[in-house]
């Protein structure tokens, strides 16, 4: 399987409003926020599936994705990353080593 990007592929859900979304990709275009892009490109490099949810949630200033992808085996597996450095930060699921690209 392939990391899948696309309009219909990727959820976006938050508790974030419009305006929020806003300040977000004024954060972003600032560098003082990674982009979605960038994290799932290094989804792409380091792991195999589908993207099935991506959730950007803010609590006290401090932004965090987190990414439900689809494994080879059906597995669901949850990452969460840090917002402001890119950092990957948790990886919670089953069979996770399965979906590891060599």
């Amino acid at each position: 399987m392939v990391l899948a990007l696309s309009a219909s592929a990727v959820i976006c859900g938050s508790a974030m409003g419009d305006q929020h979304w806003e300040t977000l990709y004024g954060e972003v275009r600032r560098g003082d926020v990674v982009s979605l892009e960038t994290i799932l490109d290094w989804l792409e490099a380091h792991y195999i599936g589908e993207v099935l949810e991506v959730e950007v949630e803010r609590e006290n200033g401090y932004v965090e994705y987190e990414i439900k992808m689809l494994g080879p085996q059906n597995q669901v597996v949850e990452f969460e990353f840090d917002g402001h450095s890119g950092q990957l930060m948790a990886i919670e699921g089953v069979r996770i080593n399965e979906m590891r690209r060599p």
